[in-house]
C-alpha cells in the first residue's frame, strides 16, 4: 500500500546551473515516471490535478522551465531561452533528479522541447502522451496567421500584437478565447490571475515574446520529430481538443501518419487546456493507458 504521503503533490527545488528550478512530483520515488514538461502561458500548475490523480500507480514529475512558473530566471546572456536551450535544461533536469526512462508528455511549448529532448535520448522514453503539441506545418491553425505576418516582415506594427498577448489579457485569451462559454467557465481564473504577476518582468515578457518570434525556426525542426516518430515509434496515445486554433482537429491527426498504430482520443468540444475542462474525460484515457505502457 502506498504512503499517503506518496499520493500528495510535493513541491521542491533545485539548483541547476547555478539557477533555482522549481518542480512538483507525486507518487513513489520507485514507481514508473511520466515526466511533464509545461506549456504556455503556464507552469508545472498545469498539472496540478493530474498529478495526484495518478500517484498511486506512477511517479510524476513536473519542472517549472526557467523564467516560468516559480524557477529562477537565468541571466539571458547565459541561458538562450530558445527551445534548444530549453531541451538542454530538461536534460540536467532529469540528470539531476535520476530519472532513467520515463513517459513523456507532449503540450505545446513542451512538445517542441520534449521531442528535441527524445531525439537526443531515445532510450529514455517509454511512451508518449500528445496533447495538442502542433509537429506538422500544413496543419497549423489559423491562429498563427499573425505570428507567420511578423516573420513575414519584422516590423514594429507587426511585433505589437506579440507583445500585447503577452499581458493580463492575453494570457486569459490563451486560456478561454476558443471554447464555448459553458466549457470557458470551467477554467479557472486562477492560471492568469497567478500566473500573470509571475511573468511581468522585463526579461520574463521579452522571453516570452521572443519564444513566439523562434517559433519560425522551429518549423524548420518539424521534419525531425516526424522521423523521430516515425523511426522509434514510440507507444503513443494523441489526446486533443479540437477547439484550438492554433492546433486544430487536423494537427492531431497529422501525427498518425508517423504514428499509424497510436491511439487518438478527440474530445469534442475540448480546446487545448482540456485537463482544466475535461479532466474526468481524460483522466481514465490517461490512466489505462499508462497501465498499458508503463508496468
Amino acid at each position: 500500500m502506498n504512503d499517503r504521503s506518496d499520493l500528495e503533490v510535493r513541491h521542491g527545488t533545485r539548483t541547476i546551473d547555478g539557477d533555482i528550478v522549481f518542480y512538483r512530483e507525486a507518487g513513489p520515488e520507485t514507481a514508473p515516471v511520466l515526466l511533464l514538461p509545461h506549456g504556455y502561458p503556464c507552469s508545472s500548475y498545469q498539472y496540478r490535478r493530474l498529478m495526484p490523480a495518478l500517484a498511486d500507480r506512477w511517479r510524476t514529475v513536473a519542472p517549472d522551465f526557467p523564467g516560468f512558473g516559480y524557477s529562477g530566471t537565468p541571466d539571458p546572456a547565459r541561458f538562450g531561452y530558445d527551445f534548444d536551450a530549453y531541451a538542454t535544461f530538461l536534460e540536467r533536469f532529469t540528470d539531476a533528479l535520476e530519472l532513467g526512462s520515463y513517459a513523456l508528455w507532449l503540450h505545446d511549448y513542451g512538445s517542441q522541447i520534449g521531442l528535441r529532448h527524445a531525439i537526443a535520448h531515445p532510450s529514455r522514453i517509454r511512451a508518449l502522451i500528445i496533447q495538442n503539441g502542433d509537429i506538422y506545418a500544413d496543419a497549423l491553425g489559423p491562429k498563427y496567421e499573425t505570428i507567420r505576418r511578423f516573420w513575414r516582415d519584422p516590423s514594429p506594427a507587426n511585433r505589437a500584437p506579440l507583445e500585447q498577448a503577452v499581458s493580463e489579457d492575453g494570457f486569459r485569451a490563451e486560456f478561454v478565447g476558443e471554447v464555448d462559454d459553458d466549457v470557458a467557465r470551467r477554467v479557472p481564473p486562477d492560471l492568469w490571475k497567478l500566473h500573470w504577476p509571475l511573468m511581468d518582468t522585463p526579461v520574463r515578457r521579452a522571453l516570452s515574446v521572443g519564444l513566439m518570434e523562434k517559433l519560425k525556426a522551429n518549423l524548420d525542426c518539424f521534419p525531425r520529430y516526424q522521423a523521430y516518430l516515425r523511426e522509434q515509434r514510440p507507444p503513443a496515445m494523441i489526446l486533443w481538443g479540437p477547439k484550438d486554433e492554433y492546433m486544430p482537429e487536423p494537427a492531431a491527426r497529422a501525427y498518425l501518419r508517423d504514428l499509424p498504430e497510436a491511439e487518438l482520443h478527440l474530445l469534442n468540444d475540448a480546446g487545448h487546456w482540456l485537463l482544466e475542462t475535461h479532466f474526468e474525460v481524460a483522466l481514465p484515457l490517461v490512466r489505462r493507458f499508462l497501465g498499458e505502457v508503463l508496468q
